[in-house]
């Protein structure tokens, strides 16, 4: 974890604010894509082009989860969030479209 903190020292505390708020958006819309790569999957299985995008799609998806998990370490601190609104923010990231709700209500709970 300090190895995190210390990454995001060098930053400004409104540019890491702005980089979470847009990762809960991207993350929030990659889950709409990823439903959209798993229909097209559902009804054309054996197609190579819906293959290609659920892989391209999946692997967006995970960058961003991973970013804004890592943007969640500095967000608790900055926003200075107890262990309950902790625990909502990181469940947040596996539930489709929760990352919105974060930034909505979670991220206005500044100092």
């Amino acid at each position: 974890m300090k190895y995190i903190e210390d990454f995001f020292a060098k930053y400004s505390q409104n540019q890491i604010d702005k980089w979470f708020k847009q990762i809960c958006l991207a993350e929030a819309i990659s889950w709409l894509f990823l439903f959209s790569a798993m229909i097209w999957i559902r009804y054309d299985r054996d197609g190579l082009l819906p293959t290609i995008y659920i892989i391209i799609i999946g692997n967006v998806h995970g960058l961003f989860f991973t970013l804004y998990l890592l943007l969640l370490v500095n967000a608790r601190k900055m926003y200075s969030w107890d262990e309950e609104d902790t625990v909502f923010a990181l469940l947040a990231a596996f539930f489709p479209f929760a990352t919105i709700w974060v930034d909505k209500k979670l991220a206005h709970l500044k100092l």
